[in-house]
């Protein structure tokens, strides 16, 4: 089974427009998939995560939020694999 990343979003948000162009990449690189999760769909995640989006998960692990942090990912992944 791959690595599977979460972003949670909203249709409305550019920010996480932004941070779904800028983890495409690495998702490509390391081979991981990326599911868009709008957070809005959710009562849970919106008290949890409202004023975060976008926000990058990797199950509960949050790696970023607002903006992609670009090495603090690459080296989530690196020591995934």
């Amino acid at each position: 089974m791959g690595i599977e990343l979460t972003l949670l979003s909203r249709s409305y948000c550019h920010l996480c427009h932004e941070m779904e162009v800028e983890v495409a990449p690495l998702c490509e690189e390391f081979g991981a998939q990326l599911a868009v999760v709008d957070v809005d769909a959710d009562p849970l995640l919106v008290e949890r995560y409202d004023e975060l989006v976008p926000v990058l998960l990797h199950g509960e692990t949050e790696i970023c939020h607002y903006f992609l942090d670009v090495p603090k990912l690459r080296e989530y992944l690196q020591g995934l694999n």
